[in-house]
């Protein structure tokens, strides 16, 4: 009997949430330990993703590969074209949600690989729609006059307590963790500030 392996993407690493939401999905969906669940922060445009690449070299005749959505798998219609040929390839059982590609024995018949296909050009276009909102709004704000891009920190505009509790890190009296804390702000923070006032800002 076939291996039962899971996929989750986002396309940020600051969607933990989303992400976790996905696994326990999957889990529901029969993927039985984390082990056997590839996750990655990867934009659904990308083909050659770690950690999709790496499922899809495991795979197996008689394995099943799941996911929560087809916009998980790929944002590219003609990516998923390739999918499919693989799924059929190699004889594997397709899980998206609730819907279910069986390749173990026959191929893909026209009506279920049409209805994937149409759901794989809407992820597309979601992607595209996306793509173009976020270039025009870009473009309105430079037009605006507006900087692009996250705000350029000056030394001089620095925290105060910053300022304070500086020596006392230098002199090794606190530790850079002591420090957030007094800080009241991450350790990545902090690290950030020290750049800044040694001159190696990046």
């Amino acid at each position: 009997m076939g291996k039962c392996y899971g996929y989750a993407r986002c396309s940020t690493d600051e969607s933990k949430q989303d992400i976790n939401r996905q696994k326990r999905e999957l889990k529901k969906l029969g993927v039985n330990e984390d082990k056997y669940i590839y996750w990655e922060y990867e934009s659904g445009a990308k083909t050659d993703r770690a950690e999709f690449q790496k499922l899809l070299d495991v795979l197996k005749q008689g394995d099943t590969l799941v996911t929560t959505e087809v916009s998980r798998l790929t944002r590219s219609t003609k990516h998923l074209c390739e999918i499919l040929q693989l799924v059929q390839e190699k004889k594997i059982k397709l899980v998206i949600g609730t819907f279910i590609i069986d390749c173990t024995k026959d191929e893909i018949d026209p009506m279920t690989k049409g209805m994937l296909m149409m759901w794989g050009v809407f992820a597309e276009m979601e992607r595209d729609i996306i793509s173009q909102r976020v270039k025009s709004g870009m473009e309105n704000a430079r037009a605006k006059g507006k900087k692009i891009g996250r705000p350029h920190t000056d030394p001089e505009k620095l925290p105060d307590k910053f300022y304070k509790h500086y020596p006392s890190f230098l002199a090794k009296n606190i530790t850079i963790t002591e420090f957030a804390n007094l800080m009241k702000c991450s350790r990545t923070t902090i690290y950030k500030y020290i750049r800044l006032v040694e001159g190696n800002a990046v």
